[in-house]
């Protein structure tokens, strides 16, 4: 806060020249038209005042004024770069700026817009504020469409799918409309075969005559001109005679195919592969990947599609298309495509040291990854991981938690960018992006307490259907076995073993679940044209998940008359106890722009997870938690709940503090502050239940008549470091709210700092 102060406090208009004014505000004002968005009219603005955070705070002006006269000295240069030098106040720029709203408001149809200018100057502080008011007035509409297109083979064409291209009468003569009908037609033509159609060729005439603000609109479609192919005297569609992928292309130079030997061209399915010196690619891989077809129409959508496609192999650092007209054959034009593939690196080792610090308990680690992105020819990526971390451990726990943690870890994986999946046929292979993941994990963990090994085992299918934003993931198969060979009898002690919770969180235990996650976003259309600027609309992203574990292990065990154990009356697999458990996630984020500097985040999460069948408990890693760097900051991770259960910072109590049913409801304001700096205030509210009571976790159940008065509350300020491929974060917590508490449940009022106090280190948002 002293440092905000300090900011705060900086002369804003140290570097403002004598007889100039600061932009201290550029203000819009729409009088009589709620349907036009002042955020989107910002973006015509030629001159804005210094960026602002958090509603008006001028910090990057404010760092620059940390600067010092003499612009030579090494330190003011670095300062100057970190800040924003002042907006000095221009009457040219603002001239400019009210034309380009005019200018923007004319071509959406309000032909009549004023924009009147009102500067407000402040002599003695130095200050300029600048208002726009803008006066639409009504607009002129479009009152009937007519098509002046003499080729009766493109007028059908056109007029076939009129009904997506946006002009239709009684709507506004919106001209940005227009221009998107031109790249609605030109799209929908070249993907028939129209390889030398541009939009160029789509004009308008709009006839203002018929009335008042009432346009009669005609769309006219030119003839082709001359060009580098042939006049013709109309459109004709082309078609695609050969085919031709070249693998070993270097952009630095031009590609020539009559330099490849016989024995390094290969004919497959139509495509001529010319590979240099390596075969790096098989050619079913070449051929799944290419959408473009010999003896087919000319299709823009295929070469699109044939990009995306080859740049997810990941073995691939370059990809271009061309094509080349061949002219007329057989009454038909025709024309060459040529896929120009230059092969990446293949192999790559990262070694990687890393800090670590678990509930205040420090450490260190270092691992060490290989990968291969082409396996096998096909693009496959193989990824073997392994690490170790020691962490020194704090505490007393009858006298022994005060030696070390050690973890040692290993994970293989193989990612194939295709379905596999017999009886597959190209075409539906074609419509969809996914990938096959298969992986093995092998955790070796050694306590002073415990002993424990953890093995793993996936197969996993993830898909996206092509111009969709939507997402799965399927884990057809994920294999999780618990084993426990050594544990101290002072911990088995100190863990009771009269309480069920804890005694099955250190118990051997086999986990065989199905799996499945929904994902949408709209962060596709994050960035959307509008003229040469740019309107950042608002992000939200949902997410829904299920598993569930067991159900085949126990129709086998049950159809197969298995006896049951006799003290826990449930089936075992090679002698341990198998988990069957079902469990639902939802994620919903919601991020509005206010400019491109500041946003509000909102998020909600919410979780359920029930035993049935061969269990009676959740495993302890499938169970939900609550407090830590994503869920309610204000209480370290797995501190807060469940319900009003109020624990003790124990061992038992840190296993006793999770749940089956988690809420989380958060608010961020986030805000760029200089160079990689961020800034976020937040606010979050939540907590974890149990489905069923459990005398070890008094207050823990869930109730509707009562939960809501056990959600707790936390707010906060957060720093971050925005590295574009990464960032890091620093989230302080204070604890406003505290169900667990009687008589000091509101801290928010009373805080005691050591209490209610809680900091996170972590990477990346926390939604």
């Amino acid at each position: 806060m002293v440092a905000l102060t300090v900011f705060a406090s900086c002369h804003t208009t140290k570097f403002v020249p004598e007889g100039k004014y600061l932009l201290n505000k550029a203000r819009i004002e729409v009088k009589d038209n709620p349907e036009i968005s002042r955020k989107e009219m910002r973006n015509y603005l030629r001159q804005t005042q210094n960026h602002e955070v958090f509603g008006g705070w001028k910090l990057q002006l404010n760092v620059y004024n940390w600067s010092g006269r003499d612009s030579t000295k090494w330190y003011n240069k670095w300062v100057r770069k970190l800040g924003q030098a002042p907006v000095i106040y221009d009457p040219a720029l603002t001239e400019l700026s009210a034309n380009q709203l005019r200018l923007a408001l004319v071509n959406r149809g309000y032909l009549g817009t004023e924009v009147i200018v009102d500067t407000l100057k402040d002599s003695r502080k130095k200050k300029a504020e600048v208002i726009y008011s803008i006066y639409t007035n009504k607009p002129h509409y479009i009152a009937s469409v007519d098509y002046n297109i003499p080729d009766d083979t493109l007028r059908s064409l056109i007029l076939a799918d009129s009904s997506k291209f946006i002009l239709r009468s009684n709507t506004n003569f919106d001209r940005n409309m227009l221009d998107q009908a031109r790249q609605n037609i030109t799209d929908r033509l070249r993907n028939q075969g129209y390889f030398g159609f541009n939009k160029e060729y789509i004009t308008f005439t709009a006839d203002t005559t018929a009335g008042s603000r009432a346009v009669d609109l005609t769309m006219n479609v030119m003839p082709p001109y001359p060009n580098r192919i042939k006049h013709y005297d109309r459109h004709q569609p082309f078609f695609v005679r050969h085919v031709y992928v070249v693998t070993d292309y270097d952009p630095a130079r031009e590609y020539d195919i009559t330099k490849y030997a016989p024995d390094n061209v290969e004919y497959y399915k139509g495509l001529r592969i010319f590979y240099g010196d390596r075969h790096y690619l098989r050619p079913r891989i070449i051929d799944e990947n290419c959408y473009i077809t010999p003896g087919k129409k000319y299709d823009a959508s295929d070469v699109d599609k044939t990009y995306q496609s080859f740049g997810r192999l990941g073995i691939l650092k370059f990809i271009n298309i061309n094509f080349e007209s061949v002219g007329e054959i057989d009454g038909h034009l025709w024309v060459d495509s040529y896929i120009l593939l230059t092969e990446g690196k293949s192999q790559t080792v990262t070694v990687s040291l890393e800090g670590t610090n678990s509930e205040g308990d420090l450490g260190f680690g270092v691992a060490a990854t290989y990968q291969h992105r082409n396996l096998a020819r096909g693009s496959e990526t193989l990824t073997a991981k392994a690490g170790v971390n020691y962490e020194s451990i704090s505490g007393d726990m009858s006298g022994l938690i005060n030696n070390k943690y050690a973890e040692y870890n290993g994970e293989v994986g193989i990612a194939f960018p295709k379905f596999i999946f017999p009886f597959l046929k190209k075409s539906f292979r074609q419509k969809i992006r996914a990938n096959t993941e298969f992986s093995t994990s092998f955790t070796y963990q050694e306590r002073p307490e415990y002993t424990r090994v953890i093995a793993g085992a996936g197969w996993k299918y993830k898909w996206t259907e092509r111009g969709s934003m939507i997402g799965h993931t399927f884990d057809l198969l994920d294999i999780n076995y618990v084993y426990l060979p050594k544990m101290k009898d002072e911990f088995i002690s100190e863990i009771a073993p009269d309480n069920p919770l804890l005694r099955y969180s250190y118990e051997d235990h086999f986990i065989m679940k199905m799996g499945y996650t929904f994902y949408y976003t709209n962060k596709k259309s994050q960035v959307a044209p509008i003229g040469k600027f740019v309107y950042q609309p608002d992000i939200y992203t949902f997410r829904a998940g299920i598993e569930t574990a067991g159900n085949l292990l126990y129709a086998g065990s049950s159809l197969s008359k298995q006896k049951r154990d006799p003290d826990s009356q449930a089936y075992k697999v090679f002698g341990i106890q198998y988990s069957q458990y079902v469990k639902l996630n939802l994620d919903y984020t919601y991020n509005h722009s206010f400019d491109r500097r500041n946003a509000l985040v909102l998020h909600i999460g919410a979780g359920a997870a029930v035993p049935y069948g061969n269990s009676t408990i959740l495993p302890f890693e499938k169970r939900f938690y609550s407090g830590g760097a994503n869920s309610v900051r204000g209480w370290s991770v797995r501190t807060l709940g469940p319900g009003r259960f109020n624990g003790d910072n124990s061992v038992s109590s840190f296993m006793e503090q999770c749940g089956d049913i988690r809420l989380d409801l958060n608010m961020e304001y986030r805000a760029k502050l200089f160079w990689v700096f961020e800034m976020a205030a937040f606010i979050d509210a939540g907590n974890i239940w149990t489905i069923r009571s459990y005398e070890n976790q008094p207050g823990g159940v869930f109730k509707f008549d009562s939960f809501y008065k056990e959600i707790a509350a936390a707010y906060g300020i957060g720093l971050r470091l925005n590295f574009n491929y990464f960032l890091l974060r620093l989230d302080c917590g204070m604890k406003a709210y505290n169900p667990a508490l009687d008589q000091e449940r509101w801290p928010i009022v009373h805080p005691n700092f050591k209490r209610d106090y809680a900091l996170h280190f972590s990477v990346g948002y926390p939604f």
